[in-house]
């Protein structure tokens, strides 16, 4: 046995017209719609929470390197390259005339 209960709800005028054509157009009650809606997104939170969160193995280091800016590919693509860097540059000053 299914057991209905009645209910006011307060909708936005344009939303409501929306409903009723589309219930219309596809023979039906605006009830019927209405429950449809709430159904997809009652079952859209429950996937939602059914989700696990997925733990990716990290390998050491020492986290984000003071001033970089994760926003900044640049600045990313540089990362670890530091101390490539300063041996060119002493090679390079070294071979200075």
């Amino acid at each position: 046995m299914i057991i209905c209960m009645r209910t006011t709800l307060d909708l936005d005028d344009a939303l409501l017209r929306g409903a009723k054509q589309r219930a219309a157009a596809d023979g039906r009650t605006l009830t019927s719609l209405i429950e449809e809606g709430l159904r997809r997104v009652l079952a859209s939170v429950d996937e939602q929470q059914a989700r696990v969160d997925v733990v990716l193995p990290t390998f050491g280091g020492s986290g984000v390197h003071a001033g970089i800016d994760l926003a900044d590919p640049a600045a990313l693509r540089d990362v670890g390259y530091e101390e490539e860097d300063a041996e060119i540059r002493s090679r390079l000053s070294d071979a200075a005339p």
